[in-house]
């Protein structure tokens, strides 16, 4: 299993705040944001890890991540997307990447309560997504559900949804989703749609959707910045990190800490 973080795009709905730096390197509490996913992946045991970031931002993620838990096994790469066209390019951009290998990608402004490490961990084959009720459905991808809680539809921000189930930023795919990507045609809006790829799973009767009970923050506006802080702080999920992500940090900060005495001196 390989793992893939996106954390692209421009953020334009949190300028200025993203005027300077990635939306992903903002706080959520006591780390950046882009250690939620990170974490997740690492308590899979993914070992090889690839963050797609745009351009501007490239060294900023490097100086972080480019060597903070190499000591451990887990190596990271970077894929600059410079144009960003539909969540689903990520697999067309990362096939060198996910080589033969199965592929869990998460979305970098998504933050999860519950543990889906175990889900990832135990994948065999064709799709796994997760699902979460949400009080404004025509905002995402809504999964209908026939009367034995199977998945038998998913459309993409419809203006009467089916249900209030919306298709949260984890992903879980077998190798074939690299082909499924490519043959995708570009939506109206001109994007490879996500969608599209959990349909071709879902006809084939391949694809499994996992209902969440916990919290699924999108921090991508000011007000979801602030709460998924609160949420994050109030339900100490910040003790939820793996080991490895809290020593590595720690390591960071004090070798930060020395580097900037020895400026001062």
């Amino acid at each position: 299993m390989k793992g893939i973080i996106l954390a692209g795009g421009t953020a334009t709905r949190l300028f200025p705040l993203t005027a300077t730096t990635s939306k992903h390197l903002l706080p959520i509490y006591d780390k950046q944001m882009i250690f939620y996913p990170l974490n997740t992946l690492v308590k899979a045991g993914i070992k090889d890890i690839l963050i797609i970031v745009a351009p501007e931002h490239s060294g900023q993620f490097l100086n972080l991540l480019g060597s903070l838990l190499g000591k451990y096994g887990i190596h990271i790469s970077f894929e600059v997307q410079k144009v960003p066209v539909g969540l689903a390019d990520a697999f067309i951009l990362g096939e060198n990447f996910i080589g033969r290998d199965n592929v869990t990608m998460l979305l970098g402004d998504n933050i999860f309560e519950d543990d889906i490490s175990r889900f990832i961990s135990n994948f065999v084959s064709g799709g796994t997504i997760f699902a979460k009720d949400v009080k404004d459905p025509q905002r995402f991808g809504i999964v209908e559900f026939d009367s034995r809680g199977k998945a038998i539809s998913i459309e993409e921000k419809p203006e009467f949804p089916k249900s209030s189930f919306a298709v949260t930023g984890a992903y879980i795919y077998d190798n074939r989703v690299i082909k499924i990507a490519k043959k995708m045609k570009p939506s109206a809006r001109g994007e490879i749609e996500i969608t599209d790829v959990n349909n071709a799973y879902l006809e084939r009767g391949e694809l499994k959707v996992k209902r969440l009970k916990g919290e699924w923050m999108d921090a991508g506006t000011f007000d979801s910045l602030l709460e998924a802080g609160n949420i994050v702080k109030k339900k100490k999920m910040y003790e939820n990190f793996d080991p490895m992500i809290d020593e590595a940090i720690s390591e960071f900060n004090e070798e930060l800490k020395s580097i900037a005495k020895k400026k001062l001196s």
